[in-house]
Formats: C-alpha cells, sequence, structure tokens
C-alpha cells in the first residue's frame, strides 16, 4: 500500500508526532505500561475545555460517567471512548467530549467502563449498558449513542440491544469502529499494516478482550454477528480509509439499509485510525470532526441528511 501517495504531509506529521509517545510495539508491552504510554501521547494531544462547559464526574449506578453540559441542553449523548478495551477512560476523550457538547449544545456523557485483561467480555457491555439506562432515568432526554473505535463497538452493541428496552434512541454515530468484520480479507488485509493500527494489534485487543476463544453469534461483542438488523436507529458511520477497520462501517450500513432501516457511511479519504486527536492539526480531520458533530447534533433533532 503506498501510504506516502495516499496519505498527506499534515496527517504524517500527525503520525510521527503519535509515534514519539506511542510507539508501533506498545502492544508488545505490559499492559500497566500500554496505559501509561497511551495516557501520556493523549495527554500530548488534549486541548483545553471551550469555555463555558460545565463539567461533572458522577457515578451511573456504579460506572463513572463524565457529564458535560453547556446551557440547558434537551439531548443526551452517550459517548464511549476508544483504546481497544485495554486503554483510555475519561480523560483520554476529554476534550473530544467537551467540544461536542459545546458544538451541539447537548449533554454529553462519557462513560468510564471497565477495561480488559482485568475484566473481559462482557464487563465493557454490561458497563456500557448500566450507564445507558441511568442516563434515561436520570435526565429523560432522548438519546444518541456515540463512540470511536473500541467505542462505536459498545454505542453499536448498546442500540442492538436496546431494541425493546430503551425508548428515545434518535441515533448512533460511529467513529472508525471495530464491529466484528471479516478479518481475512478487504481492508483487513489491504491495510494490515497501516499507520497508526495493523491487523496485528486488532488481533491482540480481541485476544485480551475475549480472554481465549472469541464468542460467536453474540452482537454485544461484535455487532456485526447479529442476525437481525431490523429495528436500529439512524446510524452515520465515519471511517478513516487507511485503516484495517475501515469496511466494518459500509458492511455494518448496508446491513441496516437491507433490514429498511437508515445508515450512511462517510469514509474519510487519506486518515488514519486515532485521528480524532489529529483535529486541531490536519485539516482533514478537522473537516470531518466537524462532519461528525453535525451528525450528532442532526440525528439529536430528528433530521436525516443523508439521501
Amino acid at each position: 500500500m503506498d501510504y506516502e501517495r495516499l496519505i498527506d504531509e499534515e496527517t504524517w506529521g500527525f503520525i510521527r508526532r503519535t509515534a514519539e509517545s506511542y510507539p508501533d510495539d506498545t502492544v508488545e508491552m505490559s499492559v500497566a505500561d500500554q496505559r501509561r504510554v497511551y495516557d501520556a501521547m493523549c495527554q500530548e494531544f488534549r486541548q483545553p475545555r471551550p469555555p463555558g462547559t460545565d463539567v461533572q464526574d458522577r457515578s451511573a449506578d456504579g460506572v463513572p460517567v463524565r457529564v458535560y453540559s453547556a446551557g440547558d441542553p434537551t439531548r443526551s449523548v452517550i459517548y464511549f471512548h476508544g483504546g481497544g478495551f485495554v486503554v483510555g477512560g475519561l480523560d483520554s476523550h476529554d476534550d473530544v467530549c467537551a467540544e461536542l457538547c459545546i458544538q451541539t449544545g447537548y449533554r454529553i456523557v462519557s462513560v468510564d467502563y471497565r477495561l480488559c485483561p482485568e475484566h473481559v467480555h462482557p464487563a465493557q457491555f454490561q458497563d456500557s449498558w448500566a450507564a445507558t439506562r441511568w442516563v434515561v432515568q436520570e435526565y429523560g432526554d432522548p438519546i444518541v449513542l456515540a463512540g470511536d473505535s473500541a467505542g462505536g463497538n459498545l454505542a453499536a452493541a448498546v442500540a442492538h440491544h436496546g431494541r425493546g428496552r430503551l425508548e428515545n434512541v434518535l441515533g448512533q454515530v460511529l467513529i472508525y469502529p471495530g464491529l466484528g468484520g471479516d478479518m481475512s480479507k478487504g481492508s483487513y488485509i489491504e491495510h494490515a499494516n497501516a499507520p497508526l493500527l495493523t491487523l496485528d494489534d486488532i488481533r491482540f485487543y480481541q485476544t485480551v478482550r475475549s480472554e481465549e476463544t472469541a464468542p460467536d453469534n453474540d452482537p454485544t461483542f461484535a455487532p456485526l454477528q447479529d442476525a437481525d438488523f431490523s429495528g436500529l436507529p439512524p446510524t452515520v458511520v465515519v471511517t478513516a480509509d487507511c485503516d484495517p477497520l475501515r469496511d466494518d462501517g459500509p458492511a455494518y450500513c448496508d446491513r441496516i439499509t437491507a433490514a429498511g432501516g437508515l445508515a450512511h457511511c462517510i469514509n474519510e479519504p487519506g486518515l488514519v485510525h486515532g485521528y480524532l486527536r489529529a483535529r486541531t492539526s490536519v485539516r482533514r480531520a478537522a473537516d470531518s470532526f466537524e462532519r461528525i458533530s453535525v451528525a450528532i447534533e442532526a440525528l439529536g433533532q430528528g433530521i436525516w441528511c443523508y439521501d
């Protein structure tokens, strides 16, 4: 794959800057060291919260959450962070959530689900589901589900499980999610050695998450394994073109539309996994973040603008 041609110089600068604190062999470190270098890398890119953001750390029936608000929000966005189910937390995506709060005007609730390997599947889904139910009960607002990477997986898992159990789910926005696609073909092979996320990395995270063998036919582990894609909320998936996970997005959207639902996939040329952190330094990433924010805001208003 000719990444020198596909990826522009701004994005290469982001890749190099990331590698300075989060090298390619990080997955070979101990879990404690992985978390240490990931936290340091996130701190390197972290932006100040926009003025006017009110932030509270709370407990959602035992699950730590961070609630962002500005003014008097009438919608709640439940955000699940990325990190391969192994790293990340409330601080790693603090600036992203704060900016989404200001840009959309919605309440953002960031979920600090338990991490692997100390807590294997289904602990992450259980925490995500518990936090979602708490948000619905605590605020009573219609909700939008959102998340990046591993968090996109959890948002979709909640959407699938929530059918018939949750009311007023207005939509879901999934950012370069891993949804359990076929790792033997497509983008998994085409971009097996992509910058910032490789196929070997994905296999490592799946092994850690499932402890032994990955479960079959379990949409709380891999939403693409579901047999029924009907009744899901309007869905926008945003993928990075230079990412092994890319093809999960269109595959997921195709399954939803085939079942009669609304789904749209936006593929971002020249971008790599984890590009949310590049939104202040890379024009392509900034434009994509704007599209993500617009999608969340529109779905929160019941607006579908992708036909």
